[in-house]
């Protein structure tokens, strides 16, 4: 008995959360002066992009430093107008226009303020040319300008994609979904890649089907992520559902012929194998063939059972049928379709090279004993 995790096979992709990924566009138009990067490219958030260039620009700069220049001067005209008020010197109406005056014009400005924060244009002197910048750190995937051409509102110009966040997206079927929670570790592989093993956890599973699949997302952080990992990649993945004791043979044991699997079994009366293509649970009641052969021969019975021939002894197996399921770490859980001895001695390693003397043997005829 061996403990192994449960798994769930799921076949899915990665996929990149839509908080890391930016379609950068303008909201004003303007003719690219200048374009400062290349598909591929590494940037950091805030670095420049393109530089932009239009009238508008300026005379919106113009109007808030006007609108600036003017609220300073309203200020002081509120602040005297208020003191006069309050000595009665002059009427009431005079300075609620004066107020008036002086908030409308504050508004004014912070408006303005705002819309050249937008735009990020100086506040400090007018010019024409505005800086198109990246709103997060990563890698451009798509450049949509030329130089000259005219920037459109709303048309995407660059993509700037940050991959640190990617994530597994599996498709779980309705049978399995019972048995799928978050927190369970996912381990997985690129279908179209190397066969190296990625390990992440299940943060999220979702609560309705993907279109007609009848198939759930369940969503898995990546732990040990590859900086050739990119949104789109296919996976094949399995998902650790709970771990249970199961009987389990090393890998080696099990071989596959015409599409069943078996094992091979020391059969009672016939002693141990010394060489180490045999090893597996003690046995008191074994004995020894002895023949003149000095080499290793193995002869087919019509049953499925082969005997080998090794220093003046012989040993006999039986090919034994087996179903597998879990395999892990180098075992795979097995469940045995005949009934065998609890402590009969299977091989463990070498098993594919007594299934080469059993073809061997029934190519060139085999003879029963």
């Amino acid at each position: 008995m061996k403990n192994l995790s449960e798994v769930v096979n799921a076949n899915g992709y990665t996929k990149l959360p839509p908080q890391n990924q930016a379609d950068v566009s303008v909201h004003m138009t303007g003719i690219v002066k200048s374009i400062n990067v290349i598909e591929g490219q590494f940037v950091k958030k805030g670095q420049v992009l393109a530089t932009l260039e239009s009238p508008e620009f300026a005379q919106l700069q113009e109007a808030y430093l006007t609108s600036k220049s003017n609220l300073q001067f309203l200020k002081l005209e509120y602040e005297r107008q208020k003191i006069l008020s309050e000595e009665n010197v002059n009427s009431k109406k005079v300075f609620q226009r004066t107020k008036s005056d002086y908030d409308i014009e504050k508004a004014r400005l912070a408006s303005l303020d705002r819309q050249l924060s937008v735009l990020n244009l100086s506040k400090s002197s007018a010019t024409s040319v505005m800086a198109l910048t990246s709103p997060l750190s990563g890698y451009v995937t798509e450049v949509n300008v030329k130089l000259a051409s005219n920037a459109e509102v709303g048309k995407p110009l660059f993509t700037i994609v940050d991959n640190s966040k990617l994530h597994v997206d599996l498709l779980v079927y309705e049978k399995d979904l019972q048995k799928v929670k978050a927190g369970q570790n996912i381990r997985f592989v690129l279908t179209n890649q190397d066969n190296s093993e990625i390990i992440g956890k299940v943060f999220n599973v979702s609560k309705s089907f993907e279109n007609d699949t009848k198939s759930v997302a369940v969503h898995a952080e990546i732990l040990n992520p590859s900086k050739s990992l990119i949104p789109g990649m296919y996976v094949n993945a399995l998902i650790d559902v709970g771990t249970r004791q199961v009987q389990a043979l090393p890998t080696d044991a099990v071989i596959r012929a015409d599409g069943r699997e078996y094992i091979f079994v020391l059969e009672e009366g016939h002693e141990e194998a010394s060489h180490d293509e045999q090893e597996g649970h003690s046995h008191d009641d074994g004995h020894g063939h002895d023949h003149d052969h000095d080499a290793t021969e193995g002869h087919a019975h019509d049953d499925g059972h082969e005997h080998t021939e090794e220093e003046g002894k012989t040993y006999h197996f039986q090919r034994v049928e087996v179903k597998t399921g879990t395999n892990q770490l180098g075992y795979v859980q097995v469940t045995v379709l005949q009934e065998i001895d609890s402590d009969a001695k299977i091989v463990l390693k070498g098993a594919y090279y007594i299934q080469s003397h059993l073809l061997k043997s029934e190519g060139g005829g085999g003879h029963e004993h």
